[in-house]
Order: structure tokens, then sequence, then C-alpha cells
């Protein structure tokens, strides 16, 4: 058995999630991260997106999680993030929609630069839900 880790993921409405973990993989600004127990302190930035934990079972779990910071500490690790959703509480038809609405930003231009980057973080969000979405049914182990 790999050796574990405290885990959680806070919002600023609820502690999404808490439990020892053999790994977490996030996406930093600068690229995907796979976090064991035991791992060089460091904070960083995160990239909304999938992340993955390997449970204290050894099974893999997929969450949806926005911009946010993780911060890697001896006594446990902790993501701070906007919003994090489990794959079935994503609304698979708003996430569509958001996107739809960032493409047309983006696309039809006229818009100001800071309006252009505000669709274009949405539209990586909405993606980010879909794909969380999708792997609502996978069995990863």
């Amino acid at each position: 058995m790999a050796a574990l880790f405290p885990f959680e993921i806070h919002t600023p409405y609820r502690k999404f999630y808490s439990d020892s973990v053999e790994c977490i993989i996030v996406q930093l600004v600068d690229g995907e991260i796979g976090v064991y127990a035991n791992h060089m302190f460091f904070t960083a930035p995160t990239l909304a997106g999938i992340v993955r934990i390997k449970d204290n079972k050894g099974v893999w779990k997929n969450f949806f999680a926005t911009e946010g910071v993780l911060e890697v500490k001896g006594h446990k690790s902790v993501l701070l993030v906007d919003a994090a959703e489990l794959p079935e509480e994503i609304d698979r038809d708003r996430a569509i929609e958001e996107k739809k609405r960032a493409e047309d930003i983006i696309n039809n231009g006229g818009g100001l630069k800071f309006e252009i980057d505000k669709a274009e973080v949405s539209r990586a969000r909405a993606e980010a839900r879909l794909r969380a979405w999708e792997l609502r049914a996978e069995k990863t182990g």
C-alpha cells in the first residue's frame, strides 16, 4: 500500500472533499502535476479542469474545479477554489450554453480585449465541465 496523506478541497461555500489520499493530479498554470505523500512543499495557482484523486482504496475519482490555489505542506495538502463539482452535479446544458456564449464573443470580435480574455477563460471552464461530465460514468482503477 502506498503512503497516504490528508487532502482537502475547499470552496467559499463548503468543504467539498476531505480524506486521506494516495495521489492527486491537478492542472497548474504551467503544466499538470501529480502529488504524492512527502512531496516537496509548494503553493501554486491552478487552472479550471479535472482534479484526479487516487483515494485510500486505490480508486481514481474525478472532479471539476475552477481556478484556484494548491498548497502542499507536510501535514496536508489543500486546494482552494471558487467552485468544485462532482461530475454528476454538472448541468451539461448550462455548460454547453456557457461555451456557446463565450465562443460568440471570441469569434465575433468587436469586444474589448478584457471581454475576449474573460470569454476565453469562460470557454475553458465550460470545456472542463463538459469533460468532467463525460467522465461521470467512467470507472478507473
